[in-house]
């Protein structure tokens, strides 16, 4: 006798499309043949980790058949040391993707609302479906927040607004300004999570907050930051958020035991002090964006400004015929059918070498 398992889930999981990640390099060579490939999918370091972090981690690998801190005393105290914030402010994850899908979990209940924009980070979405929430997707202006759009939108049943600064994937911000008349309209009971994944990258003359600096100011704030993209450690998963001390102690009370692996979080601590090495990223991503965006621009190409280490591409003819001919050319950028950017890639800002192949391959597939 069959039974249908996929009526044990709920409404939101049985019906949820599962997160694509970008295409791995490994699958393109078994599916092609290629040795010689450039990805550029998924916001990475191109630089890799920092010599330190990747000592650490290696250290920290010898300890492995002991769990790890589950309170991440160290990581804590260096984060601390470096920002000035208190531990009992501090929730780490597993990445913060993690802690996007931890926030709606504590703090929203089934047929309650998450608002965000149109045209932000894919998890959002996936976070309010996971609780049966029902989502607020507020329309993008300049493919960006509508933070005025987004605070008349909240109402009786609204608990959570997921905010992406820069956001993901467009490169769009807002500034400090804007970010503080949206806060003051927003009632105290509704939290803002501040999606600073990207801050690293971030021109100070662009006038973007420091969402660290505004926690005091704002009960209802809880800032997210990663040591996935600037600080090159995606593959080990580690982020931490910061919030008021009642909304870290109900989160770390649902936060999975060992959620931040031995090697994270020594990783993590020692990138938060290599400055020689952050600055080098951030001077690769300089220099990349503007190859780039040069290369694009004598390519006769549309693209949109950027204050992260990537740049939306607007091909104005369906990008997937585009995309599979760069994977036949060994590059791998991202398509973003899954957020209605249908004729839309997003590239990673790669070494110089990098970015001219994905130049090269990318006039060369236009012409065809």
């Amino acid at each position: 006798m069959s039974f249908d398992l996929y009526s044990l889930a709920s409404a939101g999981v049985s019906d949820l499309a599962p997160y694509r990640p970008g295409k791995p390099a490994a699958e393109l060579e078994r599916e092609l043949g290629l040795t010689d490939i450039v990805s550029l999918a998924s916001n990475e370091n191109p630089l890799g980790p920092s010599p330190a972090a990747l000592q650490a981690a290696t250290a920290a690998l010898s300890g492995m058949t002991r769990y790890p801190d589950a309170a991440g005393f160290r990581l804590k105290a260096a984060l601390r040391e470096r920002f000035g914030l208190a531990s009992e402010r501090l929730t780490l994850g597993n990445g913060s993707n993690e802690l996007i899908s931890l926030a709606a979990r504590v703090f929203v209940r089934p047929g309650e609302q998450i608002i965000y924009s149109e045209y932000s980070f894919i998890a959002y979405a996936l976070a309010a479906r996971f609780v049966d929430a029902e989502p607020v997707v507020v329309p993008a202006k300049d493919a960006g927040h509508d933070l005025d759009a987004m605070a008349a939108a909240i109402g009786e049943k609204t608990r959570l607004i997921f905010l992406a600064n820069p956001n993901n994937p467009t490169g769009t911000w807002f500034t400090r300004e804007q970010l503080v008349r949206f806060m003051d309209a927003v009632p105290p009971q509704v939290l803002v999570v501040l999606d600073e994944a990207y801050t690293e990258y971030v021109d100070p003359s662009a006038g973007l907050p420091d969402g660290l600096s505004l926690i005091d100011d704002y009960a209802n704030l809880i800032v997210l930051r990663t040591f996935s993209k600037a600080y090159g450690l995606a593959g080990l998963r580690v982020g931490f958020a910061v919030a008021d001390p009642a909304v870290t102690d109900l989160m770390n009370r649902v936060r999975d035991p060992f959620n931040v692996n031995s090697a994270a979080l020594a990783a993590a601590e020692a990138a938060l002090f290599d400055s020689e090495h952050l600055q080098k990223t951030l001077e690769v991503n300089r220099k990349g964006v503007a190859q780039l965006s040069e290369g694009f621009s004598q390519l006769g190409l549309g693209y949109l400004p950027t204050q992260g280490n990537f740049l939306l591409l607007d091909l104005k003819r369906p990008a997937q015929p585009v995309f599979d001919a760069l994977l036949r050319e060994g590059v791998i950028p991202r398509p973003l059918a899954p957020y209605g950017l249908n004729d839309h890639l997003r590239v990673t800002v790669g070494l110089a070498e990098e970015n001219r192949r994905l130049l090269v391959a990318l006039e060369k597939v236009l012409a065809c």
